[in-house]
């Protein structure tokens, strides 16, 4: 049995990658490269699209690559220890603003962004396959991903709810508060990373491969329940794309900015940490919820259909900051179906291992793994990327103030606009739920 110190490691590793970057890669840039940034709608939508693009070829190779790694630190855990100082460093540049024109500014960007995406992917993907190699107990593995997702979830929590306090406390521009903000994450997330990866243990060998072959790519296609879980993940991720892409466009354009109550002041940030919070508590739930419903699929679709229904009711809530109490609550309610389905996701990820170990007679773990999180990129990048591309469809625009700066344009913001907005925040969200719920229904393995 693994002790309480380890779990506590593993959940540090998603704590730094899920709670820190990707989070605020997710709320935060979206609005950062338009509207501190600088970039306009177009090519902020396809900054993240090549970005993805380059992932789909980044995240299967690095898996692969790590499946084959022997190290006196084990298989995963190198790259853990060695990529943590990288992964925060790149993080930090990422949300510096340089001052230079727009074509050098979107050079910056441009690289840095697809750095970030490289340095995420060699980190993450081992990260993601220890599970497989720490326990071959299921319960045991339930209890890790539980503990991944509280991680992530609590620490989300804290960046979230800090991060406008934050900003006040440093002053000065807000690229100046980006810059400041990014390089301290960036420490957190350094550290994080390298305590997972010195406090867990790699206890099962991989039935290794050891020359690479195109093969195990053959065999991933063929590999049903892998294909389903590839296309859940990449849904799960596009349901939570779009609501953080969008967050801060609602809380600035459709209620007006930031809204104070008694002291408490919340922005788009603080807004979502609700939720946040709320799959903290339920993702350590989730063990004893899917034992309870009797499956993980059957936890999954009933946890799907309360992202559904909560997501279609927030829609016909007025848009009103008067009503920004009932908008929390339908973000709280929606974040007890995320909390309770995030942790199931890879813990299914280490069923699909295992299945694909006993089919083809040599591990794929990582490369299994690797599918999670360009699922996590993929879905959550894709989703930013359509966030700004329907904005600018729908008529939002950009245009230069006395400065020089690009930024948006006021007057672009119509009510068709507005309904936007809206619409991806709340509709968008649920006809993906649903989706979800079908793929589920599908799902070979019924453990």
């Amino acid at each position: 049995m693994a002790k309480l110190s380890e779990k506590i490691g593993y959940a540090l590793g998603d704590a730094a990658a899920g709670g820190i970057t990707w989070k605020i890669m997710s709320i935060a840039f979206p609005l950062f490269f338009t509207n501190v940034f600088g970039l306009t709608f177009a090519d902020t939508a396809t900054l993240m699209l090549i970005a993805r693009l380059f992932d789909v070829f980044t995240d299967p190779l690095m898996g692969s690559l790590a499946d084959r790694t022997q190290s006196r630190w084990g298989t995963y855990r190198p790259w853990l220890i060695f990529g943590a100082i990288p992964f925060g460093l790149i993080f930090a540049m990422l949300l510096y603003t340089p001052d230079m024109g727009y074509a050098g500014k979107r050079i910056y960007a441009y690289t840095l962004y697809l750095l970030m995406m490289a340095i995420y992917t060699m980190v993450n993907v081992p990260y993601g396959s220890l599970l497989g190699v720490m326990t071959e107990n299921d319960n045991e593995k339930n209890q890790f991903s539980s503990f991944r997702m509280v991680g992530a979830y609590a620490m989300g929590f804290i960046t979230l709810l800090s991060f406008p306090y934050l900003q006040k406390m440093v002053g000065g521009t807000e690229a100046h508060q980006y810059a400041v903000l990014g390089a301290g994450f960036g420490i957190i997330a350094a550290v994080m990373t390298l305590a997972c990866g010195l406090l867990t243990k790699e206890r099962l060998k991989p039935v290794r491969a050891e020359k690479f072959s195109f093969k195990q790519f053959a065999d991933l296609v063929k590999n049903k329940p892998w294909i389903y879980l590839t296309l859940i993940g990449v849904c799960t991720n596009f349901f939570n794309g779009f609501r953080y892409a969008v967050a801060g466009y609602m809380l600035t354009y459709c209620l007006g900015g930031e809204i104070t109550i008694s002291g408490l002041i919340i922005n788009y940030t603080v807004f979502m940490t609700f939720g946040e919070l709320t799959c903290m508590i339920f993702g350590g739930i989730s063990p004893k919820f899917t034992e309870k419903v009797g499956s993980k699929s059957r936890a999954f679709i009933i946890s799907a259909i309360i992202c559904a229904v909560f997501s279609v009711a927030f829609f016909f809530v007025p848009m009103d900051p008067a009503y920004i109490w009932v908008m929390v609550t339908l973000v709280v309610l929606t974040s007890v179906g995320i909390g309770l389905y995030s942790p199931l996701l890879w813990s299914m990820y280490a069923d699909v291992a295992d299945y694909a170990t006993e089919k083809n007679g040599s591990s794929s773990t990582g490369l299994i793994f690797s599918s999670g999180t360009m699922s996590q990129k993929f879905g959550t990048a894709i989703s930013g990327s359509l966030v700004a591309l329907f904005l600018g469809l729908a008529g939002a625009s950009m245009t230069t103030d006395k400065m020089g700066n690009t930024i948006v344009d006021p007057v672009s913001i119509t009510d068709s606009v507005l309904n936007m907005i809206w619409s991806l925040f709340s509709l968008f969200p649920a006809i993906i739920a649903a989706i979800i719920v079908l793929l589920v229904l599908k799902y070979p393995i019924k453990k």
